[in-house]
């Protein structure tokens, strides 16, 4: 399997919502692959993780095994270092979010934080919220004034603390939270219950969010720096898009203000130049969708069949092929393209 492929299938596994790491960035830091599978781990995070939920989907589930898993989560899963994490007391007063309206304050659970050995000691990488098992991390949290979700309320505590990076979990939800003041909110998440049936998306988890990711990271190459730079990959390749799109557009346009032309303007003649713009444009949207579709391995491409009759993908190559073989002629007497 290639390193694109890989990547892209575990990326595929993810549910992610707004701006994350992407596969050019993903390749430079990894470009092996995400770290390794772990079988002496994955077999204690199977216990753990079955301890859990058994206790939590019981009649009485008890807290200390709720806080025991997560605690498992972030010491032997993500290799955490007890003088990076902060809980409690060790947590600073300051990191905190306020919501006036609902007169509510927002703090973290942990703080991973910088040691006290490398620059700005102390500094916050990574805020965590912990909630209830039964506690959905999309719906608002029952009881409280505000009626917003762990995940949105994460969100503002990043926006007020200026951190970038969260995460919230009830022990079987994850959601990444990355935040920062020029660009929408991202959340990616992750399932305990699919780190045991797809060992890649615990890779993922494991190789994104590790204590190497904050702190034995080469520059450029923390987390934090991977989603502002897959963040201004994504941007750039959005304004080459649209400025792609619009060329597109015109040529399609042109093509077909020729086509009138030679019969006598009365192709188009009772079509408002409008309707003719719109239906250009969503002709070339439509193609940016299949073209989409094709590289991320969503349709049949590969296939014999799909790839003669129907791929946009390959559409140039056999344009092409035809007019080497019978002359660029041939072509302005065809219309299947």
């Amino acid at each position: 399997m290639s390193n694109k492929k890989h990547h892209a299938e575990w990326l595929s596994l993810l549910e992610i919502s707004g701006p994350f790491v992407s596969l050019p960035v993903l390749e430079k830091v990894f470009p092996h692959g995400l770290d390794a599978h772990d079988p002496d781990h994955a077999r204690r995070m199977r216990l753990a993780f079955d301890e859990w939920e058994t206790n939590q989907t019981g009649h009485k589930p008890n807290p200390a095994i709720h806080n025991a898993w997560i605690e498992f989560v972030l010491k032997e899963t993500l290799r955490l270092p007890a003088e990076v994490v902060a809980s409690g007391q060790s947590i600073p007063q300051t990191l905190k979010a306020i919501h006036a309206e609902a007169g509510e304050v927002i703090r973290p659970d942990f703080v991973v934080r910088n040691p006290g050995d490398i620059a700005e000691p102390g500094k916050p990488r990574l805020l965590l919220a912990v909630y209830p098992a039964e506690q959905r991390l999309e719906k608002h949290v029952y009881g409280l004034r505000w009626k917003a979700s762990p995940a949105e309320r994460m969100a503002e505590l990043l926006k007020q603390t200026k951190c970038q990076l969260g995460l919230v979990t009830n022990g079987e939800h994850w959601i990444l939270t990355n935040k920062t003041e020029e660009l929408p909110t991202g959340f990616a998440s992750f399932y305990s219950s699919l780190w045991l049936e797809e060992p890649i998306t615990l890779r993922a988890f494991r190789s994104l969010l590790s204590t190497t990711r904050f702190f034995g990271a080469l520059s450029g190459q923390t987390l934090e720096e991977m989603l502002r730079e897959s963040a201004a990959n994504q941007q750039e390749v959005t304004d080459q898009l649209g400025f792609q799109v619009r060329k597109a557009v015109e040529v399609l346009i042109q093509s077909l203000d020729r086509a009138d032309q030679d019969h006598g303007r009365k192709l188009l003649g009772s079509i408002p130049e409008t309707v003719l713009y719109e239906a250009a444009l969503t002709v070339m949207m439509r193609l940016v969708f299949l073209f989409c579709a094709e590289e991320r391995e969503l349709l049949l491409l590969g296939d014999p069949l799909y790839d003669q009759h129907y791929a946009v993908s390959t559409l140039v190559a056999q344009l092409q092929e035809t007019a080497d073989n019978h002359g660029e002629e041939i072509l302005e007497r065809r219309f299947d393209a």
